[in-house]
């Protein structure tokens, strides 16, 4: 089954003169999960925000199932995402964070207790937000975007803050959902973890796209992933 596709087209996007995002045009399929790498200022936080609808193109769109997120009837129905684990009101409970995001989807009070259960916190759902270790906002950002079972699912740095088990689990959990048909867009710099978790590898620098390529690809021409990330991305690297 086809969950899902991401779709840029010549997306840019500018602050004053400079481009964070420079004409990115990109198709991300179902059925994979696809890296996405680059130096920090690459344009990889600010991509996944246009997508989401948080920021405005200067120029260009990103479409999911070709349409605008703005326009999705019930977006979390389609895409769900993790940017910033730390965006939760802390005196909220898991349970009731998760409770609220659904209602606003039209979602089940049931499938709030089941990502619950499915990311490891059914036991201290009822615990304050703001009492939970990092790891633990991770897990429960990771069950917000599982929350509308969605065919799209994007993750910025989920492994942050997650022990060895929490990191292997991040890993089988992003396998199995591709596996199912879904898409999945992963960024992390953790190259050992993007050898293991990815099937595909998009690479930008300063905001244009420098490769796609399946990682079996990338380690055929060089001795590693990280090998290939470092000479690939050796000229677009962003010093302050």
């Amino acid at each position: 089954m086809v969950w899902g596709v991401i779709e840029l087209r010549r997306l840019t996007k500018r602050y004053g003169r400079t481009p964070a995002v420079d004409e990115l045009s990109l198709r991300v399929e179902p059925g994979h999960v696809t890296g996405f790498l680059g130096p920090n200022g690459a344009g990889k936080s600010t991509t996944m925000r246009l997508i989401l609808g948080l920021d405005h193109p200067t120029s260009g769109e990103a479409l999911v199932n070709g349409r605008r997120y703005a326009r999705l009837p019930r977006p979390m129905l389609e895409v769900g995402s993790l940017l910033d684990a730390g965006a939760v009101h802390g005196g909220r409970s898991a349970y009731n964070h998760l409770r609220w995001m659904a209602r606003t989807n039209g979602i089940g009070e049931r499938r709030v207790t089941e990502v619950l259960e499915e990311v490891g916190l059914a036991g201290v759902a009822r615990k304050r937000v703001g009492e939970f270790s990092l790891g633990m906002k991770q897990r429960l950002g990771i069950a917000a975007a599982l929350l509308g079972d969605p065919g799209i699912l994007m993750f910025d740095e989920p492994v942050n803050g997650l022990d060895p088990d929490g990191v292997r689990w991040i890993r089988e959990l992003m396998r199995a959902l591709a596996a199912q048909g879904r898409t999945v867009l992963l960024s992390s710099h953790l190259m050992s973890e993007m050898a293991l978790t990815a099937d595909r590898i998009v690479i930008i620098g300063r905001g244009k796209l420098i490769t796609e390529s399946s990682v079996a690809e990338l380690t055929s021409r060089y001795p590693s992933l990280e090998e290939a990330y470092m000479s690939l991305t050796a000229d677009s690297v962003v010093y302050r």
